[in-house]
């Protein structure tokens, strides 16, 4: 059951978690045989009136759409790249129907680098989309992965806004014991890929980007010192100017899923409150879901001197216009 949302409050003035479908992208995805996506029990339903009314209810002021896992490339390089050309057309449209309401990242084609690189800049340079989303893996490859350097030359040339959405490991089957892989697999993803970036010195080789991850870290507040001591005591990896944790205090989190009562303050703990960021999830988190998460963040103990929605609106105002 939902709780309301107390309408005083103030509004949230950017959702960097957020998702729409179109009929076709979910036609593709069920043709290519996704029935169950990340064996989710159904693909869920999304139209831009819905979404705004959850905004309204919310107090949410601006939403940037992206496309969930998982994502635009089914195993076939050419209809990748026509499906992304179609679902950012689709978000682009929507962002400037309605500017105030919806903004856009765009969907990348990935690991087709060529056509991503294409679909990027076209988004950028044509649609005004607000930075470009990719999976935590990309056909088994990981992000920190040597293959994607010209992606990351290209945005970190722009100073892009990268979010980066978890997705189904390879041969998920394997370990997932049957279960949703939002419900652990992706936050094992986020930690994944986030410390391959970290330990492969791509946050410090590409400064410009601007990224954004999920679910306040992932499993990163808690180990991200444990990965430090493998890093220099077992690996012998003395390269790097900063330490992982130092690392990850510059890049941005977002509270999707369950902020409170426990990862939000870990995630402060670990990496600080001046990067979080506000996300629902909405539309693979039901509409009972977002007004429940939300009376969380409302209803927790509030920063010092601050409350979570000023603090998140003045990250926002860092980041996204």
């Amino acid at each position: 059951m939902s709780t309301p949302i107390t309408p005083s409050l103030p509004m949230i003035t950017a959702d960097v978690h957020t998702h729409y479908l179109t009929d076709r992208y979910v036609a593709e995805a069920r043709q290519a045989g996704i029935v169950r996506p990340d064996n989710m029990p159904r693909w869920p339903t999304w139209t831009v009136d819905n979404h705004r009314a959850l905004m309204d209810r919310c107090r949410i002021q601006r939403a940037l759409l992206s496309i969930s896992s998982p994502g635009v490339h089914f195993g076939d390089d050419a209809k990748a790249s026509a499906l992304a050309t179609h679902v950012n057309d689709a978000g682009a449209s929507f962002a400037r129907s309605d500017p105030e309401r919806f903004g856009h990242f765009a969907a990348l084609p990935l690991p087709d680098l060529d056509a991503a690189l294409g679909e990027a800049r076209r988004c950028l340079d044509d649609l005004g989309s607000d930075g470009v989303a990719v999976l935590t893996n990309h056909g088994g490859r990981y992000l920190g992965h040597e293959s994607f350097k010209p992606l990351w030359n290209e945005l970190d040339r722009r100073s892009a806004i990268v979010f980066v959405h978890p997705t189904s490991p390879v041969h998920a089957e394997a370990v997932d014991l049957g279960r949703p892989h939002p419900m652990i697999e992706f936050i094992i993803e986020t930690t994944r890929t986030v410390s391959d970036l970290a330990l492969t010195n791509v946050f410090d080789r590409f400064p410009n980007i601007r990224w954004i991850f999920s679910h306040g870290g992932g499993a990163l507040p808690v180990i991200a010192d444990r990965i430090e001591m493998f890093r220099t005591t077992v690996l012998g990896d003395h390269s790097q100017r900063r330490t992982v944790t130092e690392q990850l205090r510059d890049v941005w989190f977002d509270l999707a899923g369950t902020p409170f009562p426990h990862q939000v303050p870990a995630t402060v703990a670990a990496f600080g409150d001046g990067h979080l960021l506000y996300g629902s999830d909405a539309c693979w988190t039901a509409d009972s879901g977002v007004e429940h998460q939300m009376a969380t963040v409302d209803a927790a103990d509030q920063p010092p001197g601050n409350t979570w929605r000023d603090l998140l609106n003045h990250n926002a105002a860092q980041l996204v216009a």
